[in-house]
């Protein structure tokens, strides 16, 4: 009977120690943490498949449960004035200084948009919270966190839309003179998804005639900047990387685009581009736009044309922004992008930054070898990540010097 117990304890342990493990390089730091923290989020995908396999709720609708379990009320404290509002119909979080830190002194400010692949997430998330506070008591900034829609319920471009509306809104000049902004000193960035969204609205702006203020800078942290290849050596290199998995990365575009479940097959096996959007492959070419060494021992071949299921989102840059001709990117203002080694996204930051570099746009690129994706949401106990902390440091900084 002992030995029967102890074969069953023993292979219990060997199911747990196999499930929490994932393939995380050495050179991740605290790789149990990440493994860990990896394991809750793949039981929640698995039974998001079943669920939606069942017929009981859908995908995205479980997944949810992420965003819920980190939201927080954003409160006032004795350094941050906190207002929940709507800009132009749009639900935001507004962040204050609660004084001036100089007689008269005009404020920086960041609109802030957070990351979930345009399917989660919400700006009154614990670590986006915890951000945009560092962000106003650090850089004596107005952060104007947006709590855009999210799809399925609300396909591109309404994401983007409601992105597009609020910064128009806070550009104006009564707005701005209101929260004591300086004009010459606003900015535009996000994480992620929030990074597309970033990226997008920075380029429409410029090519609006209407608009007086411009913004000086864009921060794009581990951006998503284009559906057409979703075979880049960085999504074959980390396919199975924890939090942000191929799979993932790529029911959320399906998700975003469309409901067509068969469109999703049709991303997963990279057949899902149309003659028009095939045009545009030049723009994202890994082989000519992505650094030699990341390019390791992956050989570029041209992708195929679908004639069933695409979808005519794929060529609007207000969805890829990477599609955009240099005409448009020589017109943007100083740029941050980061960029993580383990992550799918790598090298649609690594394109821009070469394409925003040929366009004479002055970029600062911070690239982590030993980052993953997500990262920067990893900032609370208990799944708090030193990284995460230095990433943040270092994108603070770069906004005190550069906004």
């Amino acid at each position: 009977m002992r030995s029967t117990g102890a074969l069953v304890l023993l292979s219990v342990c060997a199911l747990t120690a196999y499930y929490i493990y994932s393939p995380v390089p050495d050179n991740i730091e605290q790789r149990w943490k990440l493994m860990v923290t990896d394991c809750f989020f793949r039981s929640l995908s698995h039974l998001a498949d079943f669920t939606e396999l069942l017929g009981l709720a859908d995908y995205m609708d479980v997944m949810m449960f992420i965003t819920l379990l980190e939201k927080v009320v954003p409160l006032s404290d004795e350094r941050v004035k906190v207002v929940e509002e709507r800009f132009d119909g749009v639900e935001v979080v507004v962040y204050e200084p609660r004084k001036n830190r100089g007689t008269g002194e005009m404020r920086r400010a960041i609109i802030y948009l957070h990351g979930g692949g345009w399917c989660l997430g919400s700006s009154k998330m614990g670590p986006y919270d915890l951000l945009s506070r560092q962000m106003v008591t650090e850089l004596n900034a107005v952060v104007v966190s947006v709590e855009y829609r999210l799809a399925p319920p609300y396909h591109f471009p309404v994401p983007f839309e409601d992105v597009y509306r609020v910064v128009k809104y806070f550009l104006q000049s009564a707005v701005l003179d209101r929260y004591k902004v300086d004009p010459e000193r606003v900015a535009v960035s996000g994480d992620s998804a929030g990074g597309n969204l970033a990226a997008a609205v920075t380029q429409q702006l410029q090519l609006d005639p209407n608009l007086h203020v411009k913004l000086k800078a864009q921060a794009l942290i581990y951006p998503v900047l284009q559906a057409l290849d979703l075979k880049t050596p960085s999504y074959q290199q980390n396919q199975h990387m924890p939090i942000l998995p191929r799979t993932l990365m790529v029911r959320f575009w399906s998700e975003y685009f469309t409901r067509d479940k068969s469109f999703l097959t049709a991303m997963l096996t990279n057949s899902h581009n149309s003659a028009e959007s095939f045009a545009l492959l030049k723009f994202v070419n890994w082989s000519v736009f992505l650094p030699e060494p990341y390019r390791q021992m992956y050989n570029y071949s041209a992708l195929s044309i679908s004639t069933d299921k695409t979808s005519s989102s794929l060529v609007d840059p207000r969805a890829s922004p990477l599609l955009v001709p240099d005409t448009v990117l020589r017109q943007l203002p100083k740029t941050y992008i980061l960029t993580c080694e383990y992550d799918v996204l790598r090298d649609d930051g690594m394109m821009y930054v070469t394409r925003l570099r040929l366009a004479g746009v002055d970029v600062t690129h911070e690239h982590y070898a030993e980052g993953f994706h997500g990262t920067l949401m990893f900032t609370l106990w208990p799944t708090e990540f030193e990284i995460a902390h230095r990433m943040t440091d270092n994108y603070l900084l770069w906004l005190k010097k550069n906004l």
